[in-house]
């Protein structure tokens, strides 16, 4: 490896260079370092990248440096990119080139394919399939601050260098296994653009609302929209606008005037701020929606209100049975909001009644729900069987 000043590219015809000699690799890894806590879109500070033979860290900040040559070489479909829980990073990309980078491999879903449990993190993978320990004393580091220091350096490219054997490493164990194929739904999902582009008038699903009024869920749609669309504008996390409590209580009580927003405890603080006028606009706006135009939550099935809790807990336990059978985490085969949806409906759009989950999950699920099969525990009481009614 070359000292640590030496593997930082700050202008363009070096990047451009880096990025001509990956070309016909067979895969390299990426990361990025980048600050969000005060601003609504990510500010990339640092992007590495490793190849077979050199791992070097991009400076997106320094002065005149144009990022072309990284994405049209992250825009390249023969050359595979490999990120460790990427999500952020592909939006990042995205948002920035207008694309997601394509194809791609993430290494946490691989392992939880392989069996290393839920959300499995990076010093934990590279301790076991690299043999290496990480130093991570610069993981709160102020990325934004120039100049790098040789420690920062040295410890971001530790994040891309290790990270080519994991892959190996779990590749090798998929291609072992012939799970490879299951990784295919989930990166679908995340090379797509859907992934990342925001709907603010979709937001308000995000919000816990405690009610199924359509009025109210229609004020509620317009409030958060407003939310969004001005955190966006500002640049601002979107709690810093107004907190998701907040916006709850403003759709229930629909306030008309200033003073009813002073009325609350929890909305006060926009009464006084500049944001009372969008508050007032967006509550008008959804008090005007015709009724056949408000939105729903719809209840499926015939159950009431919501799925039985007994019910529920059984899936559970047959989740739980099936991803210690399967050696496959659970996280990744349903979430929670999938077990209540197959609770109250058979036909739930949930991944976890398609394809390989259906297999070795959701027809389970759907027989247990039905009283044909049956979950309890093992004689010893150390484990969890399933048995046919």
């Amino acid at each position: 490896m070359n000292s640590s000043a030496s593997s930082l590219i700050t202008d363009t015809a070096s990047l451009a260079a880096f990025c001509e000699r990956l070309k016909g690799a067979d895969f390299i890894t990426v990361d990025t370092e980048f600050m969000r806590e005060t601003t609504y879109w990510a500010k990339l500070c640092l992007v590495q990248v490793a190849g077979p033979d050199e791992a070097m860290c991009i400076d997106p900040l320094a002065p005149g440096i144009d990022m072309a040559p990284l994405y049209a070489l992250f825009a390249d479909h023969s050359l595979l990119k490999v990120f460790h829980a990427g999500r952020q990073d592909l939006e990042i990309f995205f948002n920035a080139m207008g694309q997601v980078p394509a194809p791609v491999f993430d290494t946490q879903i691989a392992a939880m394919v392989c069996g290393f449990g839920d959300q499995v993190g990076y010093e934990a993978l590279v301790s076991k399939l690299a043999g290496a320990n990480l130093d991570k004393s610069q993981r709160f580091t102020d990325w934004a601050q120039r100049p790098l220091t040789e420690r920062q350096i040295v410890y971001a490219l530790g994040d891309v260098t290790h990270l080519r054997k994991v892959y190996l490493a779990l590749q090798k164990r998929l291609e072992k296994s012939g799970r490879a194929p299951w990784l295919d739904e989930e990166d679908a999902v995340l090379t797509s653009p859907d992934t990342y582009k925001v709907d603010p008038r979709e937001m308000w699903r995000r919000l816990r609302a405690r009610t199924r009024a359509p009025r109210m869920l229609a004020v509620l749609r317009e409030l958060a929209a407003w939310r969004e669309i001005t955190a966006q504008a500002l640049d601002v996390p979107r709690q810093r606008v107004a907190k998701d409590d907040a916006i709850l209580e403003l759709a229930a009580n629909m306030p008309a005037t200033v003073d009813d927003i002073k009325r609350s405890r929890l909305a006060k603080p926009l009464a006084s701020g500049k944001y009372a006028d969008g508050v007032l606009a967006a509550v008008v706006k959804g008090r005007a929606i015709p009724d056949a135009e408000c939105p729903k939550l719809e209840r499926d099935d015939g159950w009431d209100n919501q799925a039985p809790r007994a019910v529920v807990e059984l899936i559970k336990l047959l989740l739980k049975a099936r991803s210690e059978a399967n050696d496959v985490a659970q996280r990744l085969i349903a979430n929670s909001d999938d077990v209540e949806a197959i609770a109250m409906s058979d036909t739930a759009d949930v991944p976890a009644l398609h394809g390989w989950r259906r297999e070795i999950f959701g027809e389970d699920a759907l027989k247990l729900k039905h009283g044909k099969l049956a979950v309890g525990l093992t004689a010893n009481g150390k484990s969890i069987e399933v048995f046919a009614r």
